[in-house]
């Protein structure tokens, strides 16, 4: 990387209109729907994608009381996760499913019965756990469907998620956490001003 471009920028993110684009043409059929489970979960937990295909179904479910259907856990422990080469305490690796993440696993599982085996994510190609690659794959298909003018990596999914959480609440201790970021450093390139911001801040100016 040329010296000019090493410095500490802000993440790249999604818009707002983008997110629900996306969201939107991946959600409208019941083939699209695993692929926009997998979105939700970037979008609502800022999973990687990594620890996304990682998920088996013990990890996001539990048996329902009939034992005919799994019900689909609040909160995750995450089993694979960033290491950043050094100790990271696996107990700080519980990840919160936001409300419209947790209501789409519910229906997710609904359709899969009551066996609580297995990954979460299977290829419909070959049957076997979703590949990391094919995640990739598949957001730039959706991407291209939504009509974007340009392609995001997977990982902006992630740094749109934390983005919005600073963005919701000015607390970048909450950010941290909510990243699973061992060093709050890393976490303080997500406390930025957005230029819609710096917009309807200037709007209120007594001029």
């Amino acid at each position: 990387m040329p010296y000019a471009q090493r410095t500490r920028r802000p993440p790249k993110t999604l818009t707002a209109a983008e997110v629900q684009k996306l969201l939107k043409v991946s959600g409208e059929h019941r083939d699209g729907f695993r692929d926009h489970l997998i979105l939700s979960f970037a979008l609502g937990s800022a999973l990687r994608e990594s620890e996304i295909v990682a998920l088996d179904l013990r990890d996001v479910a539990k048996p329902g009381p009939n034992g005919k259907r799994l019900v689909p856990r609040r909160t995750l422990q995450l089993r694979v996760f960033k290491r950043g080469g050094g100790h990271v305490d696996p107990s700080l690796q519980r990840v919160p499913l936001s409300d419209g993440t947790y209501y789409k696993l519910d229906k997710y599982l609904a359709e899969l019965g009551g066996v609580l085996d297995g990954p979460l994510f299977l290829s419909r190609k070959h049957g076997a756990r979703l590949s990391t690659k094919a995640v990739r794959t598949l957001f730039k298909k959706w991407q291209r469907a939504a009509g974007f003018d340009h392609l995001y990596s997977f990982h902006h999914l992630r740094h749109t998620s934390v983005t919005a959480i600073y963005q919701a609440t000015r607390d970048v201790r909450l950010a941290q956490r909510f990243a699973r970021h061992a060093n709050l450093n890393t976490t303080t390139i997500y406390a930025h001003v957005s230029d819609e911001e710096i917009g309807r801040a200037a709007k209120e100016l007594p001029s």
